[in-house]
């Protein structure tokens, strides 16, 4: 069946970074597009990078990581990755990976089919 988890949380301090994976097991993550969400205490959950199945074609951030976030993907290893940098602490929050219904990269979370169980990130000042 398919399942989603992710790994790599934890605390940090504000300017460090964390570097988020998501093992994929019963299908292939090549043939899916993918999305990275969080969802902090008493808040909605919310997108944060999304990418493409054809992993060069398309990425897609929330402006409040873009230049500090990237979403990259290794096929042969059916995982994926979130690497943050320059965390502030706004970015607390558990993180996590879902694979989207469609053909496209969207903001939208009834837009994804599968969610992994999230991982805890903690920014500290």
């Amino acid at each position: 069946q398919v399942q989603l988890v992710e790994s790599g949380g934890g605390l940090v301090q504000a300017g460090g970074s964390l570097t988020l994976s998501c093992e994929a097991s019963g299908f292939s993550l090549e043939s899916y597009n993918m999305g990275w969400f969080r969802q902090a205490p008493g808040a909605e959950r919310e997108f944060v990078a999304g990418q493409h199945y054809m992993s060069n074609s398309f990425t897609r951030y929330r402006d409040s990581v873009k230049g500090r976030f990237t979403i990259s993907r290794d096929n042969a290893k059916n995982t994926m990755y979130l690497q943050m940098n320059s965390l502030k602490t706004e970015d607390t929050a558990v993180y996590y990976c879902a694979r989207a219904k469609g053909d496209g990269v969207t903001t939208y979370v009834q837009n994804y089919d599968y969610w992994g169980q999230g991982t805890q990130v903690t920014v500290s000042s």
